[in-house]
Formats: C-alpha cells, structure tokens, sequence
C-alpha cells in the first residue's frame, strides 16, 4: 500500500469491510447504551434542538434573561419568557422559572442568580467551572470514569490583543496543572482580530506567542498534549501554518501536536494530504508524529452566513449525508500503517456508526494503537460508556468556562447542537421515544452515506471557493441570464487571493498608473474649459438619443471592465489615498455593482406609464476622495444610464484613481466626448465649472458646508447631494456586548472614520454604562488596531488622506469641559514616508475614545471624519433616540439590542436614511441597501444610491398619453380624492385624474405601499420602506386647479400621510369641497399671490427635510429667495419643480422619504425575527 494510502474516489476493499462489520458493532453499543438510563442532559439537549421554537427560547433566555448585567433588564425578560417556557425543560425547572417570571419585576435582584442556576442545570456536565477550587473537583470526576481528557478553556470574545493574552495565560495556567494532560485552543483566540490580508504576519505573531506555551507544555515532567482547534474556515489555512511552523521550531522536532480537521469541509482531504507529507517527513528526521482530530464540523450556520452575505459559494458539503461521506474517505486515507506512523488519528464524535467504522477499518489494518476516540464531555455518557467498553481508553473533550463568563458558553453549546442534535443528526435519533426506530434510521443514513461516496466524483474533494482574480470575469451576458448579483469581494481565505494581493502591494511604491490621464485632464484656462462643457452639452444630445438598450449595454460593460481591473484599482487607492486592501477591494465591489445595477434601472425608466423620462444633457460628477473609486463610478454610471453626458472632476488627492474610473468607462464604448475626465488648476475654475449655466446637475457627495457653497454660488442649480454625518449606535442592556464591541470598532475606525457613514458617537444607555466589562472590550479592541501603512497587509487602520486640520485636529487634540480621554489618540512617529504618499507627515494616528461628551455639545452635534469617538450616556432608549436625533444630520444609525420591543421603538423613531441593528453601520451594498440620508445628510431632491428611484434625478418626467386601460383607486383617501375632483374639476379634467389616481393607486401597490427586500438574504433583513413627509404644495398664479388635484392624490398617497404635515399655499381660492377635504386632513391652506408666497416662504421652511412641491411660478426666483434667507434653507429645501405628471411611480416620490432598514436576522447562524419589517 503506498504512503498515501487508497485513493480518494472510491472505497477500499477494507473500508468495505469494515462497513459491514460497523453495522452490528455500532448496533451493540446502541443496545447497550439504552438498556439503562439515559441522562438528563441528553434528553433536554435532543429534545430542544429538535424544536427550532424550543431552541429559539433557549437563545432568547440566554441572550435576554442570563447575558445582561443589569438586574432590571433581564427581570422582564424573563417576565415575557414565561409565557412559552418549553414543555421539554423538567417540571421543576418550569416551576422555577415560572416563579422568578411572576416576582422578577418586583424583585429584580433575585433573577440573574436564578437563571444561572437554571442554566448550570441545563447544560449539566458540558460545560466545567473553571475556577481552581471545582474545576479540579470536576476533573478527577470526569477522569474517574476510566477517561482521559481533552481541556478546553472557552471565554469572552476576543476582540482585542489584552483578551488574547488573558486567554493564553489562562491557557498556560492551565497546562500547568498537575491534572491536566491534553488541552485544546484556536490560534484565533490566541492571536485576536487581525487583517485577513496580512496572512504572513498574522503567522509569525500566533507563532510568536505560542512558542513560550508549546516549550512549557514540552517541558513539564509529564509533557502536555497541545491541539489546535478552529471552527470558522477563514483560519483552516491559518491554523495549518502556525501548527506547521510551531514544531518545526528547534527543540520542538520531538514534541507531539494535534491539530483538528473537519469533515463538513471539502477542503480536508487535500488539507489532510499535505499535513501527511509533512508529518512523514518530520518523522523521517527523527520527529515524533503528529494527531489530527478529526471531527464532523460544528459552525455550519455561520459558514453559511458568511457565504449568503458575501455572496461566496459555501464552503461546507451540501449535506450530512455528503458529510458523512467525505468523514469516511478522510478515514480510509488516514488509517493504514504508512500513514498512521507519521500521522495518529483521533476519532471525534458521537454517531455509533462512524465510530464502529473507523474501529473496525483500525482493526483490518492494525493501527488500533494509533486511534483514540473523542465524545463531548456530558453529551451522550450512556453511549460513551458502551463504546469505552470495548475500545478501552476513551478521551472526553471537557469545555471550561469562568462563571462570570458563563453566558459566552452559549455559542459553543449551539455548536454541538447543531453539529449533533439538529434535525436529521446523530443526537435527535438517539432521543427517540421508540429506540429500535432511531436505531434504523441512523443504520439506514449510515449505509447511505457509503453509497454515497461510491458514486460521488472527484469534484466531492477540493475547496468550493476556487475564486481566482487572474481570471476575466465572466461576461455580462452570463450574469443578467439570473438577474443582478453583486459583485463579490475577494476572500483573502484563499491562499490564491493571498499571492494575488501581495503581487497588487509589490507594486504600490512605484506606482504610475494614471497620472497621464490626469496630466492630459487638467485645464489651466477658462476658455478651454468654457470650450469642454459645451462640445460635452452637444454630446449629451446625440447619446440621449441612442436607445435605453444601447446605453445600458454600454454600462453594464463598464461593470465588466472595473472587475477587469480590479487589481489596478487597488493598487492606485493605496498609492493615492493610503487605502487598505480590506477598505478598498469592497469598494471595487461596489463600483461594479452600481455600473450592473444602474444599467437595468435605466430601462425601467422607458417602461414609465403616465410619463416620459427626459434626461438632462450634461451632469457634473464632484466626489469626495475618501472613497475614490465607488462614488466617482456611481455618479458617472448613473448619469450614463440614464442618458446624460457628464464631466467628472475627481477630488485633488484622488485624482489618478479618477482616472482609472474614466478609462474603464471609455474601453467599454463611453464615448470620450460624453465622459470628460477634468482637473481644473485652481478652485476659480472649479467654480466656473459648477456655476455654468449649461450644466444641468452636479452630484456631489462631500460636507453640508460644500452644497451651501455650491448653492449660494447657484441658487438654481440642480444639485443632488449625498453630504455630512453625525452617526451614532445606540447600546442597551438587552444588547450582546461582545458584537456590539466589534460592530462599533468597524463602524467607527474603518479608514481611519474618514467615512460619512462612520459612527463617531456610541451612546450607552442605563447599566451599559457602567459595565467595565463593555469598557475594557472596547478599548482593548481600539486600541489593538494596527495603525500603519497600506503596502502593510497587516495593517488594520491605514492613514488618514490628508494631515488634520482645523476640526479633526480639534476632534484628535482637544477635549470639551467634562470630557475625558479613556483611549488618547497618538500621532505616531517616524511619519509614512511610502514615496507614493507624498508629505505624509502627521497621517498616521492611533484611533482615540473620548467619554463624557454631553447632549448638545459640539462633538455631539459636530462631524470630524476621523478615528476618533465619543461616548456619551442616558438613562433610557427614550433619551437615547432623542441625543440620537439631536443633530442637524440623519445619514446612518445604529442600535444594539436583542430585545423586540426596543428594536421596535427605535426604528419607529429615530431619524436617518440608513438604519442598522446589530451590525455595523457602514458598508453599505448597491441595491441591498440603497444609501442617502435625511436631513442635512442629503440636498437636492435626489432619492437613494443604488436604490430603485435614483436615476429619476438626471432629468425631467413630461405628460405622456395613458393608452392602457387604468383601474379604480382602493385606498380610502384615494378614492375620496377621485371623489372630490370629480366634484369640482371640469369634465375633462376629473378623466385626467381618474387616471392619475388610478396611476398613485398602481405605484402604492407595486412600489411604495409595501417594504421591499430584493436581496431575500434571510440571514440578514435589509427592507426598503417608504415613510411620508411634510410638502408645502404652492400652486402659482394661472395654474389650473387639477394640478392642486392631482398633486393631493399622490400626497395623500403615501402610507401614513393623514398628518404627515403638509400645507398648501395657493393662488386662487379653493371650492368648498376641496377646503372640506383639507381640513379632514388636518392640511392648512394659504391663499396668498406668487410674490408674498415668495416673501414668506423662508419663514416656512426653517430646519433640514423642508421640501415645496412648486406648481407654476418662478423656479428660479424661488430658489434665489431660499439662497439669499439667514437660514440655511438654501440646502434645507428641496424644490420640486417638475411638470405635472401622471405617472404616480414619478409623482409620489416629493412626498415620501426613504428609509433603508438593515437588521441582523440570526444568531449563530438560527433565524431569529426582532421587527416585522414594516
């Protein structure tokens, strides 16, 4: 037999065998084990996973009523769980919890003792006290079975570098003792959060740190066994290379070491294969062999997870019974003399039939000396005693675990269930009312997973994510055959997008790409670029002509050939503007994502009914430079798709990467003269470029202090601006402090905070606050960010773009009355002195935590764009929403709670165009979550990018004749609308509105009358929503009444209208009908002359969201009084000035608000429903 054993893609004659003889061996032991009692744990365990409601109540009892700190929190929680306490749990405990629901309330104190103790008795003997005085009373229990025992030390998230080493030293504590021979850790809680990306570093640290344990486990008189576990497969590869590198060290070449693999992983016969040449030649060298702990697979849901939002295939077989399969190959190559002598093999699990197979297959080939078997400490004892029974020496895997840190043993536990107890598991069968019954169906599952692997191809082995950059993408055509997909982002799990990223970093230094495109861009005289903007005008006709199909063909190539250019991309954000492959590689994604999604958007608008979509010949694209790729595409695609021509004028310090979204544009067909690519020489040339007269929109994403520049310099200019943010999570005592830790950190220190949707404010409420625990994981987690350059692949936290100035340099320096720094930013020295970055002095600064801020102070109102957050406390969500509302801005917003109520309150009040729970607040995916915000986030009437209303803002929608039969309203208020024109209007004017209120009638049902989540991720909810808003509804002197009509038709529309707030100021007086209709609506009405509605229209429009529906009048005059008002109503108020129209899927859009509700759906990867997505 060779050293490598059978092949992979058939059973051997032996396995066979020892199929045969499994069936009545496994058969006995099952016989055995329930000839006596089975114990409690058992029971409960398969009882409950066998029913998602009942394991629903064990992770809401865990995560509402044991995890908070705060007595009050979980005494009503536990006071809501009574009512479906589960009919499994044993009477006594019923009682129990039933008595602590009905006196919690008035007894707090007495709830959280309680439902630990009820907890203790749930898990029974799975989980061991950790604490010396009982974990060594538990340990020679557990031993005094005649089992040895595999230690496995579980604790808090480790989200930071002070909790890794906690985790080692409690690990190292541990080999230490006199009673602990075999123990178990994951290089990840070792290590802590690293950048993917930095794969080598992320080594040679793990490896560092453990060296100190591998020599003391080594050394100690009787020598400690070490295995490396790992759960999630981002760390298969990492996990390898520090086991690999760790006894390859001098004096270690003799020591022994176990490492785990999982079956569930496709990846693990070839991981297995290369570990065994290595091994074999370790032993060869005279080394000692190595164990490989061969287990099932217990994180299936998460990998799944992982893969739905990534859009990654999953990385997992397709089935248990695939499963299975690939369990029994792993061990016919495992288990011959060749292998095992270089190679043992530790057997874990709890399935009778795959333990009888890889026993009898040892005993074929004679290798049962170098077999141990492994089962779960207290999960199936009856069965462990019957398999010891006949193998001898058994070892028992015995999770331990601080009581404080009793509730992080929760995630573990759901892993074991879903690894064995879940429907069609091992576990659920042995739980059986009627035993002979569950002993068939596993007999049955068993015989079907050899059959299958007798018929599976070579395809069942190797890793399902083969994604390969070096590759051309696939063509569009293949693509929009199943509809729009985003783009996904590289996995740097994959040792391939590893090589490739290092090759893209390689070059950074001496990189040159596109800075001929900039220096052939850059204008220096008026006339010149008087002279571009109007040969760019006359372009925009003739491709406004070209058909709907024709342009989006064209855009949809553009997606093609960003992705094409991924790697160039990447190189120059770094070179540029100090970007991180973490940072910057989504963004890539994203800017795809907008040329596909905006490409089939635009023939949406060909389809309108009651309308025609005009675009505007020219659009000016200015976007900002923090995100220099995805924002430059998203303007330009979405002013290309929908038929106007456009300059793009990058922002100064991004303007190479400018260049790079302008030649992708131009390879895919764009013609140079409808794409203009400028880089004016001084900010007089700028101005001259916004200010002419012949740009039709500028889209401009950059600070509210921007537009009001634009917007004074042009009060008419049609502006559709994405601006500042002052964004803030919200964390309650029901929230799971350890994500909700993470979740701030990426949200508030990904690229450096120099994101408009960063968090710069975490607002704690009651006894989060003083939780020291939240405290010291937030700091450690900040401050173990790695701050550094962008060629660095280990780098976490890269450069800030430019030195601060003025407010970030206040916002990094200087503290307000009352404040403290419990984390002080640093300026770090020698300064980034990469030649691409030039004067990079002051760049590179530690992220910094100021606490104390105060409602109302200015870094509670003030955005600084950079690393730096506040923390700010209140009493209750209540006051948290206010503080949360209490700035001029709505862009993003967050909260952390797990508790449905809560949740419910706060999306039901607070104020912003993108809201997050339980997950971070940045990020944001073309299409799943359309970004733009309220307030003075947004300026212009523009709707959200990447969303389904966007392109409507490059041009103008004129009456179009309704051919197609239209039908009756069924809303009330429509319907009362039709009504009351038909009351008052002319003849011919009420059969136009018949038709545009059956029109408002259609776009409610299809689009604004309902929440939309088109990406359906289940595993997260993103649910677009539409919300009213308050309108000031003018008509002008001359214009007809069916205008006025009409235009409370589509107002009255939008769900929740009644009392949204509108008014109406009108040139002529309304007839009694229409007053009545009004009034119903709580709708005041002025009757005023165009020239006092323009003399008191700023009155009237003081605050950010004002918006005026203008029928008839003086669009211009109206936004020159706007401009020239003490407010800022200039960028306050969008005007609405457009034709009337029919078309309701046009016509609502004044009168709604937007709103993006993004909403973590899961926990440890089991559906959970905190909103019902209203």
């Amino acid at each position: 037999m060779s050293a490598e054993g059978p092949g992979a893609d058939l059973p051997s004659a032996d396995l066979r065998t020892a199929a045969e003889l499994a069936v009545p061996t496994a058969e006995r032991w099952w016989r055995a084990a329930h000839g006596g009692h089975r114990a409690a744990p058992v029971t409960l365990l398969g009882r409950v996973a066998g029913d998602p409601a009942e394991t629903r109540w064990l992770l809401d009892f865990v995560d509402r009523v044991v995890r908070p700190e705060d007595d009050r929190t979980a005494a009503y929680a536990l006071h809501r769980l009574t009512a479906t306490i589960p009919d499994s749990l044993p009477a006594p405990l019923r009682g129990l919890l039933a008595a602590g629901g009905a006196t919690g309330p008035e007894v707090p104190g007495v709830v959280l003792p309680l439902a630990r103790r009820v907890l203790r008795a749930l898990v029974g003997d799975l989980v061991v006290d950790a604490t010396d005085e009982r974990l060594g009373a538990a340990l020679a229990r557990l031993s005094g079975t005649g089992c040895a025992l595999n230690i496995n030390l579980l604790g808090e998230a480790v989200l930071g570098d002070g909790e890794a080493a906690r985790r080692l030293a409690d690990v190292e504590r541990l080999v230490r003792r006199d009673d602990v021979t075999y123990a178990s850790l994951k290089v990840s809680s070792v290590l802590g959060p690293h950048n993917p990306w930095g794969f080598d570093a992320a080594v040679d640290r793990a490896v560092t740190r453990l060296e100190p344990l591998y020599r003391l486990a080594a050394g100690r008189p009787r020598p400690v066994f070490l295995n490396l576990d790992m759960e999630e497969y981002h760390d298969l590869h990492l996990t390898l290379a520090v086991f690999r590198r760790l006894l390859d060290l001098p004096g270690l070449a003799g020591s022994p070491g176990g490492v785990v693999l999982q079956a569930y992983l496709p990846d693990a016969l070839p991981a297995y294969q290369e570990l065994a040449g290595w091994a074999t030649r370790r032993v060869d060298a005279g080394g000692a062999p190595i164990r490989v702990r061969l287990v099932k697979g217990a994180n299936l849901a998460m990998e799944t997870v992982d893969a739905v939002l990534h859009g990654w295939p999953v990385v997992t077989t397709g089935s248990k019974e695939a499963t299975d399969a690939n369990y029994l190959r792993l061990l016919d190559r495992a288990l011959t003399p060749e292998a095992t002598r270089a190679v043992h093999l530790g057997i874990a699990g709890h399935n009778l039939f795959t333990l009888a197979l890889a026993w009898e297959l040892a005993g074929l080939r004679g290798v049962r000396d170098r077999v141990e078997v492994e089962m779960l400490a207290g999960m199936a004892p009856a069965q462990a005693a019957a398999v010891r029974a006949d193998v001898g020496r058994l070892r028992l895997y015995v999770p331990v675990v601080r009581p404080e840190e009793f509730d992080v043993a929760l995630a573990y536990l759901v892993r074991r269930l879903e690894e064995n107890a879940a429907p069609g598991h091992y576990l659920a069968s042995l739980g059986d009312p009627d035993p002979e019954a569950g002993l068939a169906r596993e007999r049955d599952r068993f015989r079907a997973a050899v059959a299958r692997w007798a018929t599976e191809g070579p395809e069942a082995v190797g890793p399902r994510r083969r994604q390969d950059r070096t590759l051309p993408p696939p063509p569009t055509g293949v693509r929009r055959a199943t509809g729009f997909h985003n783009a996904p982002d590289t996995d740097p799990a994959l040792p391939a997008a590893l090589a490739w990223g290092r090759r893209i970093l390689a070059r950074v230094p001496d990189s040159r790409l596109g800075i001929t495109t900039v220096e052939q861009a850059r204008i220096d005289d008026p006339a010149r670029l008087d002279a571009l903007i109007g040969h760019t005008e006359r372009a925009g006709a003739g491709w406004a002509a070209r058909t709907p199909l024709e342009r989006a063909a064209i855009v949809h190539r553009i997606g093609d050939e960003l992705e094409a250019a991924r790697a160039d991309l990447l190189e120059v954000a770094a070179a540029e503007c100090g970007k991180t492959l973490d940072q910057s590689d989504p963004e890539v994604s994203e800017a795809v994502d907008f040329a596909h999604h905006y490409a089939e958007e635009s023939l949406r608008l060909d389809r309108l009914v009651g309308g025609t979509f005009r675009p505007v010949h020219l659009t000016v694209v200015t976007p900002p430079w923090n995100f220099p790729l995805s924002i430059p595409l998203g303007g330009v695609a979405a002013a290309l798709a929908a038929g106007s021509a456009v300059i793009l004028k990058p922002a100064t310090a991004a303007r190479r990467c400018g260049a790079l979204v302008a030649e992708a544009c131009w390879r895919a067909g764009v013609p140079h003269d409808v794409l203009r690519l400028v880089a004016p020489a001084d900010a007089g040339l700028g101005r001259r470029l916004v200010t002419d007269p012949r740009v039709a929109r500028v889209v401009l994403t950059g600070s509210a202090d921007t537009a009001a520049v634009f917007r004074r310099w042009r009060p008419e200019l049609g502006l559709l601006a994405e601006t500042s943010g002052k964004n803030a999570i919200v964390v309650t005592p029901s929230a799971d402090r350890d994500l909700a830790v993470r979740d701030i950190v990426t949200s508030a220190f990904g690229h450096a905070g120099q994101k408009c949707s960063a968090a710069s404010l975490v607002i704690l409420v009651g006894a989060v606050a003083g939780s020291t625990r939240f405290r010291d994981q937030l700091i450690d987690a900040t401050r173990s960010l790695t701050v550094g350059r962008p060629t660095d692949p280990a780098t976490r936290m890269g450069p800030l773009t430019t030195p601060p100035t003025d407010k970030l340099l206040r916002g990094l320096t200087t503290l307000e009355p009352g404040q403290h720094w419990i984390l002080a930013p640093r300026r770090l020295d020698p300064p980034l002195s990469d030649p691409p970055l030039p004067d990079p002095g002051g760049r590179l600064w530690t992220p910094g935590i100021r606490a104390g801020v105060a409602a109302g102070s200015e870094f509670h109102r003030v955005e600084y764009f950079g690393p730096v957050l506040g923390v700010l406390t209140v009493p209750d969500l209540e006051t948290a929403v206010e503080v949360q509302n209490g700035t001029d801005y709505g862009l993003t917003a967050g909260l952390q709670s797990l508790d449905p109520d809560e949740v419910r309150y706060w999306i039901d009040h607070v104020q912003a165009g993108n809201l997050y729970v339980n997950r971070p607040i940045t990020g944001a995916i073309v299409r799943r979550q359309p970004f733009g915000g309220w307030k003075r986030s947004a300026v212009g009437g523009g709707a959200k990018a990447g969303g389904p209303n966007y392109l409507y803002g490059f041009g103008e929608v004129v009456p179009a004749p309704v051919t197609e039969l239209v039908a009756e309203p069924t809303a009330p208020l429509l319907r009362r609308v039709l009504a009351v024109g038909r009351t008052v209007l002319p003849s011919e004017d009420a059969v136009r509105l018949e038709v545009a209120v059956g029109l408002d009638q259609r776009a409610l049902d299809e689009e604004f009358g309902r929440a939309h989540d088109p990406a359906a991720l289940g595993v997260e909810r993103n649910v677009l929503r539409y919300l009213p808003t308050p309108v000031l509804i003018r008509l002008g002197e001359g214009r007809p009444l069916v205008e006025l009509v009409r235009e409370l038709s589509a107002a009255l529309a939008v769900p929740g209208a009644a009392g949204a707030g509108h008014r109406v100021s009108t040139a002529i007086p309304l007839p009694g009908p229409l007053r009545d209709l009004l009034a119903e609506q709580g709708i005041p009405v002025v009757v005023e002359s165009d020239a006092a509605f323009l003399h008191r229209v700023p009155e009237r429009t003081v605050g950010p969201d004002g918006r005026i529906r203008l029928l008839g009048g003086d669009r211009t005059a109206l936004a020159e009084v706007l401009a020239g008002s003490a407010s800022l109503a200039a960028i306050d108020t969008a005007v609405y000035a457009g034709p009337v129209v029919d078309a309701g899927r046009v016509a609502l859009l004044p009168y709604l608000h937007e709103q993006l509700v993004s909403i973590t759906g899961h926990r440890y990867g089991h559906p959970v429903d905190l909103w019902d997505g209203r």
